[in-house]
């Protein structure tokens, strides 16, 4: 017997109308999140990493903000290739 009643948080966002907003949200968060830790952890400057993304130190600054989904998934690509990653996704 299950001892929670109720609905699940996922219902709760459909709901109310903001689960694919909250998805995408908490994606780039990590995704920032991933990808600061490694620049960290290579010793890679946001200068340095402006430099082989051949773009803006500003530009830098959208790609690890964790709160700005206007970044492309291209960007997203080229940054995690630079450091050695590669960006996976999958359709579930």
């Amino acid at each position: 017997m299950n001892k929670y009643i109720g609905s699940t948080f996922d219902d709760f966002l459909e709901e109310e109308g903001i689960k694919d907003e909250v998805e995408n949200g908490s994606i780039k968060k990590i995704i920032a999140f991933q990808l600061q830790e490694t620049i960290k952890n290579e010793k890679l400057t946001k200068t340095e990493l402006a430099r082989k993304l051949e773009t803006s130190r500003a530009a830098v600054d959208r790609l690890l903000d964790p709160y700005n989904e206007s970044v492309t998934l291209f960007t997203l690509k080229k940054a995690a290739s630079i450091v050695g990653k590669k960006i996976k996704m999958e359709l579930v």
